[in-house]
Protein backbone atom coordinates (compact mmCIF):
# COMPACT_ATOMS: atom_id res chain seq x y z
CA UNK A 1 0.00 0.00 0.00
CA UNK A 2 1.41 3.41 -0.91
CA UNK A 3 1.93 6.19 1.59
CA UNK A 4 -0.91 8.19 0.13
CA UNK A 5 -3.39 5.33 -0.08
CA UNK A 6 -2.80 4.48 3.60
CA UNK A 7 -4.22 7.88 4.46
CA UNK A 8 -7.14 7.80 2.00
CA UNK A 9 -9.80 6.80 4.58
CA UNK A 10 -8.62 9.53 6.99
CA UNK A 11 -8.53 12.17 4.25
CA UNK A 12 -11.94 11.23 2.89
CA UNK A 13 -13.65 11.02 6.29
CA UNK A 14 -12.08 14.25 7.52
CA UNK A 15 -13.10 16.11 4.35
CA UNK A 16 -16.62 14.74 4.71
CA UNK A 17 -16.75 15.87 8.33
CA UNK A 18 -15.61 19.38 7.33
CA UNK A 19 -18.30 19.70 4.65
CA UNK A 20 -20.99 18.47 7.02
CA UNK A 21 -19.91 20.70 9.90
CA UNK A 22 -19.57 23.73 7.59
CA UNK A 23 -22.03 23.07 4.74
CA UNK A 24 -21.94 24.76 1.36
CA UNK A 25 -24.62 27.21 0.40
CA UNK A 26 -26.37 26.87 -2.92
CA UNK A 27 -26.71 23.96 -5.28
CA UNK A 28 -24.70 21.05 -6.60
CA UNK A 29 -21.90 23.17 -8.07
CA UNK A 30 -21.32 24.98 -4.78
CA UNK A 31 -21.34 21.67 -2.92
CA UNK A 32 -18.77 20.22 -5.34
CA UNK A 33 -16.54 23.31 -4.97
CA UNK A 34 -16.73 23.15 -1.17
CA UNK A 35 -16.00 19.40 -1.19
CA UNK A 36 -12.96 19.95 -3.42
CA UNK A 37 -11.61 22.58 -1.03
CA UNK A 38 -12.23 20.41 2.03
CA UNK A 39 -10.57 17.43 0.33
CA UNK A 40 -7.53 19.49 -0.67
CA UNK A 41 -7.21 20.89 2.87
CA UNK A 42 -7.56 17.44 4.45
CA UNK A 43 -5.01 16.00 2.00
CA UNK A 44 -2.38 18.65 2.72
CA UNK A 45 -3.03 18.40 6.46
CA UNK A 46 -2.80 14.58 6.48
CA UNK A 47 0.36 14.53 4.36
CA UNK A 48 2.00 17.03 6.70
CA UNK A 49 0.77 15.31 9.85
CA UNK A 50 1.93 11.89 8.63
CA UNK A 51 4.90 12.76 6.37
CA UNK A 52 6.47 9.31 6.02
CA UNK A 53 5.25 5.91 4.92
CA UNK A 54 5.75 4.65 8.49
CA UNK A 55 3.70 7.53 9.93
CA UNK A 56 0.90 6.90 7.45
CA UNK A 57 0.83 3.16 8.10
CA UNK A 58 0.86 3.66 11.88
CA UNK A 59 -2.03 6.10 11.53
CA UNK A 60 -3.95 3.52 9.48
CA UNK A 61 -3.11 0.75 11.95
CA UNK A 62 -4.06 2.63 15.10
CA UNK A 63 -7.01 4.45 13.59
CA UNK A 64 -8.22 7.95 14.18
CA UNK A 65 -10.03 9.19 17.27
CA UNK A 66 -13.23 9.89 15.40
CA UNK A 67 -15.36 12.98 15.15
CA UNK A 68 -16.96 13.13 18.60
CA UNK A 69 -14.77 15.84 20.10
CA UNK A 70 -14.80 17.78 16.83
CA UNK A 71 -18.60 17.63 16.68
CA UNK A 72 -18.69 19.16 20.12
CA UNK A 73 -16.04 21.81 19.35
CA UNK A 74 -17.79 22.89 16.15
CA UNK A 75 -21.27 22.77 17.66
CA UNK A 76 -22.19 20.24 14.99
CA UNK A 77 -23.18 17.31 17.20
CA UNK A 78 -25.84 15.36 15.31
CA UNK A 79 -27.14 13.78 18.48
CA UNK A 80 -24.56 11.02 18.40
CA UNK A 81 -23.12 10.21 21.81
CA UNK A 82 -19.82 11.90 22.46
CA UNK A 83 -16.98 9.70 23.62
CA UNK A 84 -16.41 9.70 27.34
CA UNK A 85 -14.78 7.62 30.00
CA UNK A 86 -15.89 4.01 30.00
CA UNK A 87 -17.77 3.07 33.14
CA UNK A 88 -18.72 -0.48 32.16
CA UNK A 89 -22.38 0.07 32.94
CA UNK A 90 -23.68 -0.39 29.39
CA UNK A 91 -21.38 -3.05 28.03
CA UNK A 92 -20.44 -6.49 29.25
CA UNK A 93 -17.06 -6.30 27.49
CA UNK A 94 -14.95 -3.38 28.77
CA UNK A 95 -12.60 -3.63 25.79
CA UNK A 96 -15.24 -3.56 23.05
CA UNK A 97 -16.05 -0.16 21.55
CA UNK A 98 -19.58 1.16 21.67
CA UNK A 99 -21.58 0.17 18.59
CA UNK A 100 -21.76 2.73 15.81
CA UNK A 101 -24.54 2.91 13.26
CA UNK A 102 -23.26 1.73 9.88
CA UNK A 103 -24.40 4.93 8.19
CA UNK A 104 -22.17 6.94 10.52
CA UNK A 105 -19.20 4.53 10.66
CA UNK A 106 -17.14 6.90 8.49
CA UNK A 107 -16.94 9.22 11.51
CA UNK A 108 -14.54 6.80 13.20
CA UNK A 109 -11.93 7.61 10.51
CA UNK A 110 -11.99 11.36 11.18
CA UNK A 111 -8.64 12.51 12.54
CA UNK A 112 -8.89 15.43 15.01
CA UNK A 113 -5.43 16.79 14.24
CA UNK A 114 -5.93 16.55 10.48
CA UNK A 115 -9.31 18.32 10.77
CA UNK A 116 -7.78 21.03 12.94
CA UNK A 117 -4.85 21.56 10.56
CA UNK A 118 -7.25 21.57 7.58
CA UNK A 119 -9.39 24.20 9.33
CA UNK A 120 -6.27 26.36 9.79
CA UNK A 121 -5.44 26.00 6.10
CA UNK A 122 -8.98 26.80 4.95
CA UNK A 123 -9.09 29.94 7.08
CA UNK A 124 -5.72 31.20 5.85
CA UNK A 125 -4.73 30.71 2.18
CA UNK A 126 -1.25 32.11 2.98
CA UNK A 127 -0.79 29.39 5.60
CA UNK A 128 -2.13 26.86 3.06
CA UNK A 129 0.52 27.98 0.55
CA UNK A 130 3.25 27.51 3.16
CA UNK A 131 1.86 24.06 3.96
CA UNK A 132 1.82 23.03 0.30
CA UNK A 133 5.43 24.22 -0.02
CA UNK A 134 6.32 22.14 3.06
CA UNK A 135 4.99 18.99 1.36
CA UNK A 136 8.26 18.89 -0.58
CA UNK A 137 9.88 17.57 2.61
CA UNK A 138 7.52 14.61 2.88
CA UNK A 139 7.46 11.19 1.25
CA UNK A 140 4.20 12.24 -0.42
CA UNK A 141 6.02 14.75 -2.63
CA UNK A 142 5.78 13.61 -6.21
CA UNK A 143 3.69 10.55 -5.31
CA UNK A 144 0.94 11.72 -7.59
CA UNK A 145 0.64 14.88 -9.63
CA UNK A 146 -1.70 17.01 -7.61
CA UNK A 147 -2.54 20.68 -7.42
CA UNK A 148 -4.04 22.56 -4.54
CA UNK A 149 -5.17 25.75 -6.28
CA UNK A 150 -8.64 25.80 -4.73
CA UNK A 151 -6.99 25.70 -1.31
CA UNK A 152 -4.12 28.12 -1.86
CA UNK A 153 -5.62 30.56 -4.38
CA UNK A 154 -9.39 30.29 -4.13
CA UNK A 155 -11.47 32.21 -6.65
CA UNK A 156 -14.43 34.35 -5.61
CA UNK A 157 -16.64 31.43 -6.62
CA UNK A 158 -14.66 29.02 -4.41
CA UNK A 159 -14.91 31.37 -1.43
CA UNK A 160 -18.62 32.00 -2.00
CA UNK A 161 -19.36 28.27 -2.30
CA UNK A 162 -17.48 27.52 0.92
CA UNK A 163 -18.37 30.63 2.93
CA UNK A 164 -18.88 28.68 6.17
CA UNK A 165 -15.98 26.31 5.45
CA UNK A 166 -13.57 29.24 5.08
CA UNK A 167 -14.94 31.54 7.80
CA UNK A 168 -12.10 32.07 10.32
CA UNK A 169 -14.42 32.77 13.28
CA UNK A 170 -16.47 29.63 12.66
CA UNK A 171 -13.38 27.48 12.14
CA UNK A 172 -11.57 28.83 15.21
CA UNK A 173 -12.88 26.29 17.79
CA UNK A 174 -11.58 23.43 15.62
CA UNK A 175 -8.48 25.21 14.27
CA UNK A 176 -7.12 26.07 17.71
CA UNK A 177 -7.14 22.42 18.86
CA UNK A 178 -3.89 21.53 17.06
CA UNK A 179 -2.78 24.85 15.49
CA UNK A 180 0.49 24.95 17.43
CA UNK A 181 1.54 21.60 15.98
CA UNK A 182 0.89 22.84 12.45
CA UNK A 183 2.81 26.05 13.07
CA UNK A 184 5.69 24.04 14.50
CA UNK A 185 5.69 21.75 11.45
CA UNK A 186 5.81 24.84 9.22
CA UNK A 187 8.64 26.36 11.26
CA UNK A 188 6.53 29.23 12.54
CA UNK A 189 5.83 30.44 16.02
CA UNK A 190 2.26 31.29 17.08
CA UNK A 191 3.11 35.02 17.11
CA UNK A 192 4.17 34.76 13.44
CA UNK A 193 0.89 33.19 12.42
Amino acid sequence: MSTTSSLAPVITATAQWLTRAYPASGGALQLALAEAQAHQAATVAAWLRYPTRMDAELAALTGARGSGALDWAAGADDGLPLPGPYDGAHDADPVAPAPVEDAEAWRSWVDEAVASWAACLLARPDLASAAVDALAGTEHAGAIPVGFRRLTSPTEGDVAAAALLRHPDLLEPVARLYRDGLLERLGRRPAEA
